[in-house]
């Protein structure tokens, strides 16, 4: 198994310092931003040649950021609660006077006048956005490569895939390229490329980071959230992401300050469903191994762990059918215009979406309602449900998805990621926190799902396990 190559950096503790400590390090005038962000830039220059994480970057630009943000501490001025850190936006979201191309030919030169609500929202919170990271094609599939800018690898095995969409920020921040990164997750986008790159990926309830420039008003499907080394670093994330906005209906009004208050609790008594399979859903035996010892491992911090499955029937037939529907309304001009541009998995769902009736909408939309009340049971008898991130290890880099899993043949790119899109169709908040390696050293994830909308509990339990798990501490062969 290849590896990349054991290149000692001076700065590596610094870059791989949690989140929380870099700020309060910057806001107690222990370092400069300026002074961090040449570390942090020393960094990407020196690593990301080997993994190919980030794919847009302007060191000019982050420099005087982080000289601002150095001035404006000595001025007198608070810091904000990302003050002074390096941050790359991932290449789906739109970044003010910097290139998103979507991973698509079709947008290579593409430069937005305005940030999506969550980039400003970290600027605000004085995050200095250095770059952008790489996706896979508009974000379909699991696997993160494109024709504008090729595959990022896995940080642990670079023959291998790093999963996706949101790849490429797990990757940044798994080598200490950057503290911690945004994602976005629809089926399975924030989850699956933390699970393979030893990191956390937190796909919150819907609404609750509001999705802003949006094409559709009522949308679950898609939610914008954080990735970081740390659980309480995705927290500190979360909180500039979070909160209200009144042109998102779907919009949560808790704010996201409380995503800053401390995480730990007593989880004596707590009850916890371990769902290896979902209720039937292929799983290969190196990843059941390590999840199952992981899942044992939430009894030494007082739960009480059983095999449970939530009853997820239709969950297939849903996912399908309203992520066609979000496909055919986002890429319908696309399509027309620009079809030879297109990897044919995005034709055949945009395709598939343009295929449906009003009714195959309406019948998707009564199922999953149906779907959500039997979940609400669910976790009337359980606090917490657990399961395997992905249902594969990472697979080779030049697979585009997966055929087969213990014998069963996958019809379609989007089966083999149905231990992560069944979860988004509850609308749960699900977080993926490292279980460990198989045998030869490949990462495998874990899910921690929560009731709707107990993202912060989802948090609590996550950062509880991440205590007894020391998962952090095995970083990437660099």
């Amino acid at each position: 198994m290849n590896s990349i190559p054991d290149t000692p950096s001076p700065d590596a503790d610094l870059v791989f310092a949690p989140a929380r400590e870099l700020v309060r390090r910057i806001a107690a005038r222990e370092i400069g931003a300026e002074e961090l962000m040449r570390r942090f830039l020393a960094r990407i220059d020196e690593v990301n040649p080997a993994v190919n994480a980030i794919v847009t970057l302007d060191p000019e630009a982050a420099l005087e950021g982080a000289r601002a943000a150095d001035t404006a501490l000595a001025r007198g001025e608070a810091p904000g609660p990302l003050q002074g850190l390096p941050v790359a936006v991932k290449d789906l979201t739109p970044t003010r006077g910097m290139r998103t191309t979507f991973g698509s030919p079709i947008y290579r030169d593409f430069v937005p006048d305005e940030d999506a609500l969550y980039v400003e929202r970290m600027r605000v919170a004085g995050a200095i956005i250095v770059g952008k990271t790489n996706t896979p094609e508009f974000g379909a599939g699991s696997q993160t490569f494109n024709p504008v800018f090729g595959a990022t690898r896995n940080p642990y095995a670079r023959e291998r895939t790093c999963g996706g969409s949101s790849g490429g920020a797990a990757v940044a921040v798994a080598c200490g390229m950057l503290p911690l990164a945004d994602g976005t997750d629809m089926g399975g986008s924030l989850r699956n490329p933390a699970s393979w790159s030893n990191v956390v990926g937190f796909r919150t309830s819907p609404g609750r980071v509001p999705v802003w420039p949006r094409t559709m008003l009522y949308n679950p499907l898609g939610v914008a959230g954080p990735i970081a080394r740390h659980v309480a670093d995705a927290a500190l994330l979360l909180s500039a992401m979070a909160g209200p906005d009144p042109r998102v209906p779907l919009s949560i009004e808790t704010p996201g300050a409380r995503f800053r208050e401390p995480l730990e609790r007593d989880f004596r008594g707590m009850r916890v469903a371990w769902s290896p399979t979902l209720g039937g859903y292929p799983v290969e035996p190196a990843v059941l191994e390590v999840c199952g010892a992981a899942a044992a491992r939430l009894e030494e911090l007082g739960c009480t762990v059983e095999e449970a499955d939530p009853d997820l029937r239709d969950a297939d037939e849903i996912f399908q059918t309203l992520r066609a529907f979000s496909f055919a309304m986002a890429h319908e001009a696309h399509i027309r215009d620009h079809r030879d541009q297109l990897k044919d998995t995005v034709v055949w769902n945009v395709e598939k979406g343009l295929a449906l009736g009003a009714m195959d909408v309406a019948h998707a939309e009564v199922k999953r309602a149906a779907l959500l009340d039997r979940v609400v049971g669910f976790f009337g008898r359980h606090d917490y449900l657990v399961c395997p991130t992905t249902q594969v290890p990472p697979f080779p880099v030049d697979t585009d998805w997966v055929r087969e899993i213990n014998g069963v043949k996958l019809e379609t790119y989007i089966d083999w990621m149905a231990a992560c899109y069944a979860i988004t169709v509850t609308g749960c908040p699900s977080i993926s926190v490292p279980a460990g390696f198989t045998e030869d050293g490949l990462p495998v994830g874990i899910q921690i799902v929560a009731p709707p909308k107990c993202d912060f509990e989802a948090l609590q339990l996550a950062h509880a396990y991440e205590g007894v798990a020391d998962f952090a501490s095995r970083r990437p062969p660099l």
